[in-house]
């Protein structure tokens, strides 16, 4: 049985690196084939990725940023809220900017299933008048909105605004492996305004550069990291590319082309990318992954997944993402997911455009590849082979 890769949270901070043991648990889509409902998970909520990054008047809510998981999140690590401290797993999302965790006043299954803040075991924990709600593409999240002392890795974030959950919809956070998210896009993105995580511990001084850095261990290895205020040249080769972030709002940059083969397969005329942790696939607009699904040779099995044969993966081609341009060529072996011998196509059908072009979102498959810098300072992303 294949297990979820583990996060260290790593801190740089005066020197002093800090590390954070983490937990083995089964990703949602083993979860959800386990429990038979995989296909009917698939067709009910059409798995559109699109939600998260959809004009926040898209919605009903009209107040909030969306956010979704793509089903196979595979990296999280565990922080601490409170005083004492109560531990939670959460997602490191570069994809999105709240932080939030389910609480006591939530009665949904999905909240029963995890770890729950309570308020009033924290002698450190402000209230407020203020409420969230977050809509994702399968489900939705609303609560109330608090401040405390917030631990990551060696790091103590006081006075930290941060979501409790009252109510979370649909099978899909119940049967996920962590408990929360920690975003880590901009501020701009982040719903009722909430100060993100990175940004106060950067105006509080608990870290000496503007940045943070991300390395995906690849399948099987342990070893991954998020690094605060620092970057690590032993987790890459070469030296960094720079690219300049084009919104700041995601992690959002501009692709020049996406070949395969030599031939062209989207992004003809440069188009927009999300560098995204919070995502495990590669997505892009319907038609261009349609055709990239059948150069491939996927074809929908029983679950509702796209798979390949096991055995012509070493035969398929790399897949080049040319930014800024240098080319960042993702092979086979990266984009087919070899789950419990299913081998699953990563590429996942996605329509929504920006005033730049289409929008693709780079996740984990992408990073796993790629150790990246996100540099605040500077609005920019640092990009290199990974060791």
């Amino acid at each position: 049985m294949k297990w979820l890769l583990l996060l260290t949270l790593v801190v740089l901070s005066e020197c002093t690196i800090y590390k954070v043991p983490l937990v083995r648990k089964k990703t949602l889509r083993q979860n959800l084939r386990e429990h038979g409902l995989l296909k009917d998970f698939l067709k009910k909520y059409n798995f559109n990725p699109a939600i998260k990054y959809l004009p926040k008047g898209a919605s009903n809510l009209l107040d909030e940023e969306s956010m979704v998981n793509y089903m196979d999140l595979e990296y999280y690590g565990t922080i601490g809220i409170g005083t004492p401290s109560q531990d939670f797993t959460v997602i490191f999302d570069t994809g999105s900017s709240n932080l939030w965790v389910p609480s006591i006043y939530c009665s949904s299954a999905a909240c029963e299933n995890h770890n729950r803040f309570n308020p009033d075991d924290s002698s450190t924990f402000e209230a407020t008048s203020e409420s969230v709600s977050i809509e994702y593409g399968t489900g939705s999240m609303t609560g109330i909105l608090g401040y405390d002392t917030v631990k990551v890795g060696g790091i103590s974030d006081t006075n930290q605004i941060f979501g409790l959950s009252e109510t979370e919809s649909s099978s899909f956070l119940y049967y996920a492996p962590f408990d929360g998210i920690l975003g880590l896009a901009y501020p701009s993105i982040s719903a009722s305004g909430a100060t993100p995580v990175f940004d106060n511990i950067w105006d509080q001084n608990l870290i000496s550069e503007d940045l943070f850095s991300v390395y995906l261990s690849p399948d099987e290895e342990s070893g991954s990291v998020v690094i605060f205020g620092g970057i690590d040249s032993s987790y890459y080769t070469g030296s960094l590319n720079w690219v300049p972030v084009s919104v700041e709002g995601y992690w959002q940059i501009t692709v020049d082309s996406i070949t395969m083969n030599g031939e062209t397969i989207a992004c003809s005329d440069t188009c927009q990318a999300i560098v995204d942790t919070g995502t495990s696939l590669l997505a892009g607009p319907t038609t261009p992954i349609s055709n990239i699904q059948s150069y491939i040779g996927a074809s929908e099995n029983s679950d509702g997944e796209m798979v390949v044969s096991c055995s012509s993966v070493d035969d398929l081609p790399d897949i080049i993402f040319t930014i800024n341009d240098v080319q960042y060529p993702v092979p086979a072996s990266a984009y087919i997911l070899d789950t419990d011998g299913v081998c699953i196509s990563g590429f996942e059908g996605m329509d929504v455009s920006t005033s730049s072009g289409d929008l693709w979102i780079l996740g984990d498959i992408f990073i796993r590849q790629y150790y990246t810098v996100f540099d605040r300072a500077n609005n920019k992303l640092g990009l290199a082979a990974t060791s």
